[in-house]
């Protein structure tokens, strides 16, 4: 688990039970050759190498479906099929409130290890087994204000981590005078390499940065003395939401499901516009502010969190277990990651169960990897078809066709007139995408837009609302820029999401109309995702061969789609040999575009 922050014991819930149904923050080895190192949040680390995984030409046992290359595994060889294949919906401890926390994943990466190299590995003992790294001459300096002792009071501890543990306080002085807060305590001495170090600041960084939102923990100072750095917060005395679920059974009704889900979008939305992604959103990681039932919800520990430019892509194997997503085990994830595991939290709401389940953390790997959740065993069968689609919708396996949080926040089992939509960080990058997109591939995004539900447009027109429009009701380049600017925080500028405006020059000379916007700013990995995917596109189609189609060579195609001549065998097919136009099937494909194996990620 990432680093612990205060944990209030609910009267009524059993300590040992809540303590068990916590999973822990794991990084899995993709590379048997390669120890994990134990950094500063609780999370392992595996060393950098020029060939990642995320770019290995060894052949995978699981070929990714994701458009940035194709990642070694990250199960150990050798290890049995998952029980929870064998039998989704009665796997022996599978539901929410009989939790059972998966075994350590240093055993199977020790004997993977001890197997490839014929004895004991070479660089040291795995962390997670009790052993450290030499401690080397780090500075431990951070700069942060000496005078802990004489601004706080600690009081009890109601938290403990791997790396440190949370008490409760009391303000002596200041603005804050009297206050109870929560204060964070990480012992520099396990503190042992540079990349823990660089993680308490980064966490540190990342909540100074972040600031203003309902739903995100406050955050109020940083001390730190020879012994510790302490992070001082707004204390939450409500407990875990994963409390709350074990109190009520494991299962929340849909209207109170909705309560919590809203509130979890909403402040991921926030992180998502600015810049920064979570990586460990689970139950544990949201404390209610009071113990009532209305009481409002907090997300804390940014602990595994980090600053993520536009375009990038992260390699690092971080989170939980069951809330992994399937593109951060194939070394190659942004954004998306976040929604997946709000997938997983909605899934055990409504159910009590979590969808994706093994007795070991390989097994829970192999499951998020390969299974599908379990729609069928009871409740599901009572609970109402827009909200198994909005857990469908983002618990897809292909990140590109899950939808944010914001389109989320629109869909039918939320939607909400009454409640405010946040900016998208998505328009951006599809409006800056449309705008350098040829004029075939912009008329058939014409088409498609002419062709989209009401489900659809609510989104659109949300959004399209917050550029706040000229008097001419067009927008332009100062219109995105303005939005930006209205939303934005120190956190935002560090993720350098203004960037992407470099990208969208071309505004700056000329109108864009709601009619041109819905074009622009519609995703077709997305729609491919709708259940009524095949009437829309078909509508589109008719729109596209009354206003677009044309002539085309299947050379030139091969140019629209930036592929090369190896690709004409399979373009063929896609142009009619009656009139030498796209086809339907053309159309749809061409909309969809041509995965090319190419990335820009961040290695670590």
């Amino acid at each position: 688990m990432g680093q612990c922050y205060g944990k209030v014991n609910q009267t009524g819930v059993n300590e040992t039970t809540t303590s068990n149904a916590t999973t822990r923050t794991v990084v899995v080895s993709a590379d048997p050759e390669q120890t994990p190192v134990q950094s500063g949040n609780g999370a392992v680390n595996v060393p950098s190498v020029k060939n990642t995984p995320a770019r290995s030409s060894n052949h995978s046992p699981w070929p990714s479906p994701y458009p940035h290359g194709v990642s070694a595994s990250p199960l150990p060889p050798g290890v049995s099929p998952s029980p929870a294949r064998a039998s989704r919906g009665s796997t022996p401890r599978r539901f929410f409130r009989r939790p059972f926390p998966p075994p350590s994943p240093a055993k199977h990466i020790k004997a993977s290890l001890v197997k490839r190299l014929g004895g004991k590995p070479k660089e040291g003992p795995i962390p997670e087994d009790g052993g450290t790294e030499p401690e080397q001459a780090l500075d431990k300096s951070f700069g942060y204000g000496k005078n802990f002792g004489a601004k706080y009071e600690l009081g009890k501890e109601v938290g403990r981590g791997h790396f440190g543990h949370t008490c409760s306080a009391r303000v002596k002085k200041g603005e804050l005078k009297d206050q109870p807060v929560a204060v964070k305590i990480i012992s520099k001495a396990k503190m042992t390499t540079a990349i823990s170090i660089e993680d308490v600041r980064r966490e540190v960084k990342i909540l100074k940065a972040l600031s203003g939102h309902k739903h995100l923990v406050k955050f109020y100072d940083a001390c730190e003395d020879a012994n510790n750095v302490y992070i001082v917060m707004e204390l939450c005395e409500g407990g875990e939401l994963l409390d709350r679920i074990l109190a009520r059974g494991g299962r929340y009704t849909e209207e109170d499901a909705k309560a919590i889900v809203v509130q979890i979008l909403s402040v991921v939305s926030f992180c998502h516009l600015q810049g920064v992604v979570h990586r460990d959103l689970k139950p544990e990681n949201f404390l209610f502010t009071s113990g009532g039932d209305d009481a409002d919800m907090k997300l804390i520990d940014f602990g595994l969190s980090d600053f993520i430019r536009p375009d990038e892509r992260l390699n690092d194997i971080v989170g939980s277990a069951y809330y992994v997503a399937p593109e951060v085990l194939h070394r190659s994830y942004s954004l998306e990651a976040d929604i997946w595991s709000i997938g997983v939290i909605t899934y055990i709401l409504l159910c009590g169960s979590r969808p994706f389940w093994a007795r070991t953390e390989s097994g829970i790997f192999r499951s998020v990897l390969r299974s599908d959740p379990n729609f069928d065993d009871l409740p599901w069968p009572s609970v109402t078809p827009e909200a198994k689609d909005f857990v469908k919708r983002l618990l897809n396996k292909d990140y590109r066709k899950r939808m944010t949080s914001v389109q989320a926040l629109t869909h039918p089992w939320l939607r909400d007139d009454s409640r405010p939509i946040p900016l998208d960080r998505l328009i951006y990058k599809l409006v800056k995408l449309y705008l350098h997109a040829t004029p075939l591939k912009r008329a058939a995004l014409k088409a498609l837009s002419k062709a989209l539900t009401e489900d659809e447009l609510v989104y659109l027109r949300a959004q399209f609302r917050l550029l706040e429009p000229n008097r001419d009701g067009s927008v332009s380049l100062e219109n995105f820029k303005m939005a930006l600017a209205r939303n934005a925080t120190e956190a935002m500028g560090e993720s350098r999401v203004p960037d992407i405006l470099n990208s969208m020059g071309s505004l700056a000379y000329r109108k864009m109309y709601f009619e041109e916007f819905c074009a622009a700013a519609i995703s077709t990995h997305q729609l491919e995702a709708v259940e009524g995917w095949e009437q829309i596109a078909s509508t589109a189609f008719e729109h596209f061969e009354r206003e677009g189609n044309r002539v085309i060579s299947i050379e030139e195609l091969a140019r629209e789609l930036n592929v090369g001549p190896s690709a004409c065998a399979f373009l063929k097919d896609w142009i009619r040999i009656l009139d030498g136009k796209l086809s339907l099937l053309g159309y749809t494909k061409f909309l969809h575009g041509v995965t090319l194996r190419s990335s820009n990620t961040r290695h670590h």
